[in-house]
């Protein structure tokens, strides 16, 4: 008799469960992905559009490219401060107010950047916007953990990469374009209006999505009619000290190094090896990698979900968090490290206009391929920690910056001294010492979650 109670008492908990998924109708949710996918592209523009106004900046403001470059440096360490603030005011507060609350920052701080007429105004204000835009990602991934369930996660949230990636692609192009033919004041202006417009949409059709009863403010006995609280922000890079959080977090890293050493000195490799000299059509040649981004999400999403799917049938309903992770075979194993390879191969041996389309080729596939280990990964993050997935992913992308702006650094000097080919076949192998990491993970995933617990979701509350 009590088995057959405690069965009931967990078919209970499960529909429960069921239903707090159910609160917005289908048609809703993809308004809410729409919103947040929307969200997500500003920091995108706001970081890649600023590159190629470098030299239209320096002259500007009388001053010379490397000390303006300072600002890219600056924008890193301001996404990462603002992803943890944003994230871990989201798990008291909830996703609409710091929505709400970050939106205001990036138009001051863009409307900001337009009117510096010194480099440290420059600085001050570009550290503001970046800051106000910074909590897209992790917010977002947030909002699709609290309104999709772990079955149909990862194909929501390949939807919202696979938008969000794909203005990295396009920025440059309009950043390069702006810089050629238009003023990088006017974009910045342009960015404060896309931010205000963002502000309005959220506030009139964007709903909290956070699980009732699960927000710090809502567990307060006492509260008052403005309610101030101090949330440690870096708290939530506590959550690393996890070896599966910290394994998949490193393993993202080392695929998005081959995005970074193909984009960043595009100009310096491709643009150089043919003949490319103006900046729109340098931008143009990051679109097959953003195209591969857009292509490439969503189908890693599904494809993430249905071996979610199949692999908890093959045990009988028993889930596994690390069965998504398997999803990250074909792109670490095989696009990645083929795709960053040959461009190096190519971009050194193989001229004219076939070298080039081969290398827009390869930029494409790396596309796709990065998707491919990075959707899962973020899914995985949502579905182990869900309660705190937007920490989770705050927490994951400060500290991948920080590793990105240093090997950032290393790129063009690695090119000068051992040339493209031998630096893209060192990224290829960093890729692949990443999925090496995902294969540990997937095989010890619980051991090493049993190891340190930070508060992993269960199959009822996932």
């Amino acid at each position: 008799m009590f088995h057959v109670y405690k069965s009931l008492l967990r078919c209970h908990a499960s529909t429960t469960h069921e239903a707090i998924y159910d609160r917005f109708a289908p048609d809703q949710k993809r308004c809410i992905v729409f919103l947040v996918s929307f969200a997500g592209l500003l920091p995108m523009f706001v970081s890649a559009t600023f590159v190629p106004s470098i030299p239209q900046i320096a002259k500007d403001l009388d001053s010379t490219h490397a000390v303006v470059s300072l600002t890219v440096s600056l924008s890193i360490l301001a996404s990462a401060v603002g992803a943890l603030v944003w994230a871990a005011y989201s798990s008291f507060y909830g996703r609409r107010w710091m929505y709400l609350w970050g939106m205001p920052f990036l138009c001051i701080g863009s409307c900001g950047v337009a009117m510096a007429a010194s480099l440290r105004s420059l600085l001050f204000w570009r550290f503001v916007q970046t800051f106000g835009c910074s909590g897209g990602m992790p917010l977002g991934a947030g909002v699709i953990g609290d309104i999709y369930k772990l079955e149909e996660r990862g194909t929501a949230i390949g939807v919202f990469f696979g938008a969000t990636l794909f203005g990295f692609a396009v920025a440059p192009l309009l950043g390069g374009a702006s810089a050629q033919y238009w003023s990088w004041r006017n974009l910045h202006y342009s960015l404060a209006v896309w931010g205000l417009l963002e502000l309005l949409l959220i506030y009139l059709w964007f709903p909290e999505t956070s699980h009732p009863g699960t927000m710090g403010i809502d567990k307060l006995k006492r509260r008052k009619w403005i309610h101030i609280t101090w949330v440690n922000p870096l708290s939530s890079l506590w959550l690393l000290r996890s070896p599966n959080l910290f394994a998949v977090m490193l393993a993202s890293t080392l695929v998005l190094i081959t995005d970074y050493v193909l984009l960043v000195p595009l100009a310096y490799t491709i643009g150089v090896r043919y003949g490319i000299v103006n900046e729109a059509i340098i931008g143009a040649c990051f679109l097959p990698n953003g195209l591969g981004n857009f292509i490439g999400a969503p189908v890693a999403g599904r494809l993430s979900d249905i071996i979610v799917r199949r692999w908890r049938k093959h045990r009988k309903g028993v889930w596994f968090p690390e069965d998504r992770l398997r999803a990250t075979w074909i792109g670490g194993l095989v696009m990645i490290p083929l795709s960053i390879g040959s461009s190096g191969l190519i971009t050194t041996y193989v001229g004219g206009s076939v070298g080039l389309c081969l290398n827009l080729l390869c930029l494409f596939t790396n596309g796709v391929g990065v998707d491919f280990v990075f959707n899962p990964i973020g899914s995985y993050n949502v579905d182990v920690a869900r309660s705190r997935s937007a920490e989770t992913t705050a927490a994951s992308a400060a500290i991948r910056s920080l590793i990105l702006s240093a090997a950032t650094a290393v790129v063009i000097p690695s090119i000068e001294h051992i040339g493209v080919a031998w630096t893209n076949i060192i990224a290829a192998v960093l890729a692949v010492i990443g999925q090496g990491l995902i294969f540990l993970t997937i095989h010890y995933g619980d051991r090493m979650r049993a190891s340190v617990d930070v508060g992993f979701s269960t199959t009822e509350n996932s």
